[in-house]
């Protein structure tokens, strides 16, 4: 049975400045939570430090006070919650889920890829660390993922199934270098805060079931998803720190705009005069059944280099 109440997030990376990208997630995350009278968090997920950027998280937090984004309660720092993630792997190698793995990035470049484009783990360390590896003081550890077939509904893109043994292999949930895997950290977060609805960037659809899988083996709830379309540039490419993702415009208003167009939702009757008349509109006339049912579009020019 759904519950009543509902409570959605928006969780940023601090590798850059808010893009257009970021907005339109921002946003439909937002509408989705409140035009249901349910509450929205804020998550920076700076669990990886290494790509953390000096000064990224405070400019994205005062880009969405300007676009008129209010969440409840703290916002939550992944980089302060190690201790949680570090639990649930112990819970994990408790029941024999997980195990350690002295594998090199080099030495498994050459496995096979699956239809994401994801390299395969062979299964390597699952049953030991062979001698020619167990003299390397770094290992990760992997999850296994069994046999199994992980099928959810996705809200807008609909059926989705993955084998996760074809497709993925045991995949890592703490790197070789000490750092907390996305994959570990976004399911123990997400079950801490009772989140109910995830609505995020179609470029993470086929992560989901890896963590349906962590769900599954840490006995926690699994949300609702709704993967949108993603912002590419003209190359294709998901808007990005990496792309060169321009920063938004200080008119947060005709950014918003844009952000509701691009997700083909119904148009106010006149211009919003503020940024708080277009929240209005948005939250009331806020319809998912009109979302694009592709994984990406175009992002408008004038968001790209």
């Amino acid at each position: 049975m759904t519950p009543a109440f509902r409570r959605g997030r928006f969780a940023p990376s601090p590798t850059g400045p808010l893009h257009f990208g970021s907005l339109v997630a921002a946003l439909a995350s937002y509408c989705d939570a409140r035009a249901k009278g349910g509450e929205w968090l804020l998550r920076i997920e700076d669990v990886d430090e290494p790509r953390s950027r000096a000064g990224a998280a405070d400019a994205i937090v005062r880009a969405l006070v300007r676009h008129g984004f209010r969440w409840d309660g703290e916002i939550v720092w992944q980089s302060k919650r190690t201790l949680s993630y570090g639990n649930a792997l112990e819970a994990l190698v408790a029941k024999g889920h997980a195990y350690r793995c002295a594998c090199t990035r080099r030495e498994l470049e050459n496995g096979a890829l699956s239809s994401t484009g994801e390299r395969v783990y062979p299964g390597t360390c699952r049953d030991g660390i062979d001698l020619s590896r167990s003299a390397r003081a770094e290992r990760a550890w992997r999850v296994r993922v069994g046999d199994s077939t992980i099928a959810f509904v996705d809200r807008l893109q609909g059926a989705q199934a993955q084998d996760l043994a074809r497709d993925v292999g045991d995949f890592v949930v703490k790197r070789a270098d000490g750092l907390f895997a996305y994959q570990l950290a976004v399911v123990v977060d997400d079950a801490a805060q009772a989140i109910t609805d995830v609505v995020r960037g179609a470029d993470l659809l086929s992560s989901t079931p890896r963590q349906i899988h962590l769900q599954q083996l840490l006995d926690l709830p699994s949300p609702t998803y709704l993967h949108i379309p993603i912002a590419v540039n003209a190359a294709g490419e998901k808007l990005s720190k990496q792309t060169r993702a321009l920063a938004l415009p200080d008119d947060a208003l005709s950014a918003l705009l844009a952000a509701w167009r691009f997700l083909d939702q119904p148009q106010p009757p006149h211009a919003p005069a503020s940024v708080a008349t277009f929240w209005t509109h948005a939250i009331a006339n806020w319809t998912p059944s009109r979302l694009p049912p592709v994984r990406m579009l175009p992002a408008p020019s004038r968001f790209v280099v």
